[in-house]
């Protein structure tokens, strides 16, 4: 066996790798839910529990940082009503991007509102780590 073998068979690779490209999508603006596709990969293999949590908090929050990332790519302009309750909470407010449509619109937000990218990125993950942690407690 050499140095990069796998950790896991081919199957789980390829199961972890769905979940993780799931939880990527759904924290992007397209619509979709990756709790079914973690609450099924851990009822069918509840062995892989923490690389899936981790896999699956690392995905979503890669694709929450996308949305950040989109929003800084939006000319700053004045700041919009809209925008008052991100910028007044900074980023903490980022432990709700998990929330199905809002949590889109406040990475957005943060993006548009420049704040910190590494405060952003460590909120966020808190936030939808903590919700997949539930997830998977409530399926034990």
């Amino acid at each position: 066996m050499s140095w990069f073998a796998p950790m896991w068979p081919d199957s789980d690779l390829a199961l972890l790798g769905a979940l993780t490209l799931s939880a990527f999508l759904a924290a992007t603006l397209l619509p979709g839910g990756s709790e079914v596709a973690l609450a099924g990969l851990l009822a069918l293999r509840p062995d892989l529990s923490l690389p899936a949590l981790t896999l699956a908090t690392l995905g979503n929050t890669a694709g929450g940082m996308s949305s950040y990332a989109l929003g800084r790519l939006l000319p700053r302009k004045e700041a919009s009503p809209r925008l008052e309750l991100v910028r007044r909470h900074g980023s903490p407010i980022l432990l709700l991007s998990w929330v199905p449509l809002l949590g889109d619109a406040l990475c957005v937000a943060a993006g548009v509102l420049r704040l910190s990218g590494l405060s952003c990125l460590v909120w966020m993950a808190l936030g939808k780590g903590l919700r997949y942690g539930v997830i998977a407690s409530l399926l034990q």
